[in-house]
């Protein structure tokens, strides 16, 4: 799965790890480890390797360099993007077009003209949407929150109030969901994802053995890390499915939904459509957030589902607050406009991000084919590498004492810990490109240190 580039021979060249493509090894491969026909060499020669690239290292680690792809952040040539929208709302424009004054208190679940902007977005009708403020990471907290304290529609107890609660954990997948998950208690069963979205024979015969399975993580599009798009197949399975829980819910984090990097967006069929026509309308929540596409930290986040679950969500808000910051949604909705000024926009994203993307994955085909395996995705904000197995800690390790942080080996699975220490995040967004296409340098080189030294262990 997402293996890219593979050859079959692996030499030493002046002390340093090089790799050509199309030529042919007899040799057996490595079982799973991506790498071939290396394992076969010497221990002299394994040896002479590990020199040229632990000397060449310590040159790297002389430069104090101070480079991040830890985060996926948009830049700041991303940001500026959007800075007419600080000048779209002043003394003689603020109210909304149907006579709303943005200043003052009330909308608990936002504008209309904004919910009828993002609603097509999502794919759901204005009245099954609520804007809230800058964070889905902050409407995912108080969903789980208010399921705990006082359950959800069709639900018999709070969450809170049960021994266990359980939650499918699709990996690698994003790490703040895990942290919700620990913050609250809740246990985590990771799944693997695979080319089409989550394992779902896996899931299925999961949700329907255990009441105490309450929900699942979902990142449907261009997934975070992985790259791909639930298949029409996975998303209707997951409408479908029995669940032992009635109340089983579906979080569904739509987070990528117009992050597009090629001009054939990959399709995603509606969520929402296909609970409703398998009798279980109640039974997804769906998030995103304009943090990529507007700021980061002054956006508008959304929750959409059902009529019923928006209806109760909205009674229970008004207990939280008596208005979300409407002059922001106004913002949005005078830049905007409509959701083609969206899509214009993210063009324009694309245009800044698209060119990191390759200049990684380019570096990736020709340093790295044959020692690793990644997906090369068509949207979102991140690369999904896996190492040799074992060796992802030590990658990461070896980056970070050169200069170079990268999110945390293990940070995709839940509690921190991947089984096969190999998954790494790869963050192209941040870095400007002369500063991507160093610390791209040292990550390959950490890469092919990390490997080297596994395989003079495991011959040792």
């Amino acid at each position: 799965m997402y293996e890219y580039g593979q050859t079959d021979v692996g030499e030493i060249n002046s002390g340093k790890l090089t790799f050509h493509q199309g030529a042919t090894c007899q040799r057996e491969a490595l079982p799973n480890s991506g790498l071939t026909c290396l394992s076969k060499l010497e221990p002299a020669e394994l040896s002479g390797c590990f020199s040229g690239l632990r000397a060449e290292y310590e040159k790297v680690k002389g430069e104090n360099l101070r480079l991040d792809m830890s985060r996926g952040k948009p830049c700041p040539q991303q940001l500026d993007l959007a800075l007419g929208m600080l000048a779209c709302v002043d003394k003689d424009h603020y109210k909304s077009p149907t006579g709303v004054d943005c200043r003052n208190y009330g909308g608990v679940d936002g504008l209309p003209e904004v919910k009828e902007l993002f609603a097509p977005i999502l794919g759901v009708r204005p009245e099954e949407i609520i804007i809230g403020g800058n964070s889905s990471l902050n409407m995912m907290h108080d969903t789980i929150a208010r399921a705990m304290l006082f359950g959800v529609v069709d639900g018999e107890v709070p969450w809170g109030r049960l021994p266990v609660v359980k939650f499918l954990c699709p990996s690698p997948g994003y790490d703040r969901h895990f942290a919700l998950c620990e913050f609250f208690g809740i246990q985590m069963i990771t799944v693997e994802m695979t080319e089409r979205g989550p394992d779902m024979d896996e899931v299925e015969k999961l949700v329907a053995a255990d009441e105490t399975i309450k929900g699942i993580w979902c990142v449907p599009r261009y997934s975070n890390p992985t790259g791909i798009t639930y298949s029409a197949e996975t998303v209707e399975r997951l409408a479908r499915m029995r669940t032992k829980a009635p109340d089983f819910r579906i979080f569904w984090d739509n987070a990528y939904v117009v992050h597009h990097l090629t001009s054939a967006p990959e399709p995603l069929k509606n969520i929402l459509e296909a609970c409703a026509e398998a009798g279980h309308p109640e039974r997804v929540f769906i998030f995103t957030s304009t943090s990529k596409i507007s700021f980061s930290g002054a956006g508008l986040a959304m929750l959409a589902a059902s009529a019923r679950n928006i209806a109760r969500i909205r009674k229970e808000l008004a207990f939280q607050t008596i208005g979300p910051d409407k002059i922001n949604q106004l913002r949005h909705l005078l830049f905007f406009r409509d959701p083609a000024g969206i899509e214009a926009h993210m063009k324009k994203h694309a245009a800044i991000i698209a060119p990191k993307f390759e200049l990684v994955l380019e570096m990736l085909r020709t340093e790295l084919a044959g020692v690793a395996t990644w997906n090369e995705p068509k949207g979102g904000y991140f690369i999904n590498f896996n190492t040799m197995e074992g060796c992802a800690k030590r990658v990461v390790e070896l980056a970070a004492e050169a200069g170079v942080i990268l999110t945390p080996a293990g940070a995709t699975y839940p509690y921190g810990k991947d089984p096969l220490d190999r998954n790494i995040r790869l963050a192209p967004t941040f870095p400007d490109l002369p500063e991507l296409k160093r610390a791209m340098e040292v990550f390959v080189l950490c890469v092919k240190l990390a490997t080297v030294e596994k395989l003079l262990k495991t011959r040792s």
